[in-house]
């Protein structure tokens, strides 16, 4: 699309035009690029970002069908995720030494996974397990289920797989995702093993 537009703008440019009339055309279009490229590279801190597109009154661009924040989701993807983990670090660091080697943490989705596997090791986490997308297919490691880190999910579904659930946390950052705004629990007590329900937790999508 960029080679057929620069042949296009070559074409009439070429044409015998007024001298103005040549360096009018550039001189917009630089100006629309300068005007719309915080919108598609994050060139602006969040808060001027949010003022100046609230001052341009420009919509958010919903890539997703997910609910949006004060960012959109290019830019909103690229915070909270540490935080995240340092929740988590919170809980498993303050269980008994004995208890941590047998816990496991488990996150809804790969991201959340994901953010433990990248910034777990820093917190002394080990890697995270998850019913979604490739984390499906790598199961539960050696995990029983006798100790669980639950990242997000509802209590009362909870209370149905495990004798003793409690929230123990809170992820919130102000410009990540919505959906990344969740409760953490801590979970003993299955009343299946966990080897036996992870085919129920397959989610691909």
């Amino acid at each position: 699309m960029f080679a057929a537009g620069a042949v296009t703008w070559e074409v009439r440019l070429d044409r015998p035009r007024p001298l103005w009339r040549k360096l009018a055309w550039p001189a917009l279009l630089a100006a629309t690029a300068v005007v719309l490229a915080p919108l598609a590279i994050p060139v602006l801190p969040p808060q001027t970002y949010i003022r100046y597109t609230k001052a341009l009154h420009l919509a958010q661009p919903a890539i997703e069908t997910h609910t949006l924040g004060p960012l959109p989701q290019i830019f909103a993807g690229q915070f909270g995720w540490e935080e995240m983990v340092a929740t988590v670090a919170r809980v498993y660091n303050n269980l008994p030494v004995e208890v941590r080697p047998k816990t496991a943490i488990f996150g809804q989705n790969y991201g959340q996974a994901g953010a433990i596997d990248l910034f777990g090791p820093k917190y002394g986490l080990p890697p995270a397990i998850s019913g979604h997308q490739n984390y499906f297919l790598w199961g539960p490691r050696s995990y029983a289920g006798e100790s669980v880190i639950v990242m997000a999910g509802r209590q009362e579904d909870l209370e149905t797989r495990f004798a003793d659930t409690q929230k123990v946390g809170a992820v919130y950052h102000p410009y990540s995702m919505p959906y990344e705004h969740f409760d953490v629990y801590y979970c003993r007590g299955p009343k299946r093993p966990l080897s036996d329900i992870w085919p129920q937790r397959k989610h691909w999508n």
